[in-house]
């Protein structure tokens, strides 16, 4: 990740003329705002300066490093009817089961600032932080567009392009992806392509217009055959020994990419900053990144800024996330995150066009990931349980696959793991 700098006086100027209404000098009750966030948002810089432009708010931060805890935390709180902060940050990949406690959060498109309107966003991100019942839950941070990432020395020592625009022909499709992989592992007496199997069929499911679930939250796995597809082209590259079974974030993944484990790897916008600081400096200059995804696009992570109704300021509240979450403060996140906006104003900025990664090879990741995010379609509906079928289902199941064990056995676990779930 690019460190952060502190820099007060560069995010005054990002700061609004008007105070916020009850939050002026004159106001003789001070306000004091919860926000729970995880991981790296970007806001550290971004709250004294609101602070500062609202005398009357305090605003506290609470930050939890892993958003497993963090959410797990968030859900329990939730079921158990308990007081959560005015502001909760919610990863997508948790946003269902949120979503099912709907009743428990404030309908930001009510009592938000009328000025924000559904045009700030993409439209399928808008739409994602939205309720059965059309409440507006959540209004959306960062996105994660998903481009492909690769070591130009590796490809280069098997004989294949190296270059952004050349290398776009092996991953046009997931077809010609796998059959560049089963090229490369020849070549290079047996190297893996990929990383982890579980992060390639994770990326295959989230293209798909239906994925573990239908809108009734019922599981799909024995109805949709799109999801056995990917199964099974999935396992036949493992087969091939195109899959480097490593657990992505974990110690072995982490030590992957510093040694060159293996060649390619899904790139959404955050995993620059990952590749980066995991990779070393003794790597930089070999990764690149290409503006190409096999099938078209994708998303993979952002969040989305909720108001609980339990919150004793939920205007004040509201108003601080639709700040939080407008152009000029996503692309300061951005900056010093690699957090991607969600946007669209933002993705006509002079500042995010020009942003350039020097680790990458000058990649000018700002245009790739903004061209990439417009790629994505109508978002792929997750009910409540679809992280839950990933983490704990596919991900050992297709661990097991690069172990040994034999795919369509190990499919059949599948689908009683998912059923043990969801009915």
């Amino acid at each position: 990740m690019r460190k952060i700098r502190r820099t007060l006086a560069a995010v005054v100027l990002l700061l609004p003329a008007v105070l916020t209404a009850g939050c002026g000098p004159d106001t003789p009750e001070r306000i004091t705002l919860t926000i729970a966030t995880f991981g790296e948002f970007g806001y550290e810089d971004l709250i004294p300066g609101y602070e500062f432009t609202h005398p009357g708010l305090t605003i506290r931060q609470v930050r939890t490093e892993q958003g497993g805890p963090y959410h797990q935390d968030l859900l329990d709180k939730l079921q158990k009817g308990q007081e959560l902060a005015d502001i909760q940050a919610v990863e997508e990949g948790h946003l269902a089961d949120v979503l099912a406690h709907s009743a428990q959060f404030a309908d930001l498109a009510r009592i938000g600032p009328p000025e924000v309107k559904p045009g700030r966003w993409l439209e399928w991100k808008y739409e994602a932080g939205r309720s059965k019942d059309g409440k507006l839950v959540g209004y959306g941070t960062d996105i994660g567009p998903l481009a492909m990432c690769y070591r130009k020395d590796l490809l280069e020592a098997a004989g294949l392009p190296t270059d952004p625009g050349s290398v776009k022909t092996m991953f046009a499709t997931w077809d010609s992806y796998f059959k560049a992989g089963e090229k490369y592992v020849k070549r290079s007496r047996g190297k893996p392509w990929f990383d982890s199997s579980a992060q390639i069929f994770n990326a295959k499911v989230n293209q798909l217009p239906v994925g573990y679930l239908d809108r009734e939250n019922h599981s799909t796995l024995e109805t949709n055959t799109a999801l056995k597809d990917a199964w099974n082209q999935v396992t036949t590259a493992v087969k091939q020994g195109q899959s480097a079974g490593l657990t992505a974030f974990a110690d072995d993944g982490n030590n992957g990419l510093r040694t060159g484990a293996f060649a390619t790897k899904i790139c959404p916008s955050w995993m620059l900053g990952v590749i980066e600081q995991q990779a070393g400096i003794a790597n930089a200059g070999k990764w690149a990144l290409t503006d190409a995804f096999p099938d078209g696009g994708g998303n993979w992570g952002g969040s989305f800024l909720t108001v609980p109704a339990s919150s004793p300021h939920q205007k004040e509240a509201a108003a601080l996330a639709a700040w939080l979450t407008a152009p000029e403060q996503q692309l300061h996140a951005f900056r010093v995150s690699g957090n991607f906006p969600s946007q669209v104003d933002a993705f006509t900025s002079p500042d995010l066009l020009s942003e350039m990664n020097g680790y990458f090879g000058g990649a000018l990741n700002g245009q790739v990931f903004a061209a990439q995010a417009r790629k994505v379609g109508k978002p792929q509906y997750k009910g409540p349980g679809d992280g839950k079928i990933q983490e704990t289902v596919i991900a050992p199941s297709l661990k097991a696959v690069e172990q040994g064990a034999d795919p369509a056995a190990v499919w059949q676990q599948v689908l009683a793991g998912v059923h043990r779930l969801v009915p």
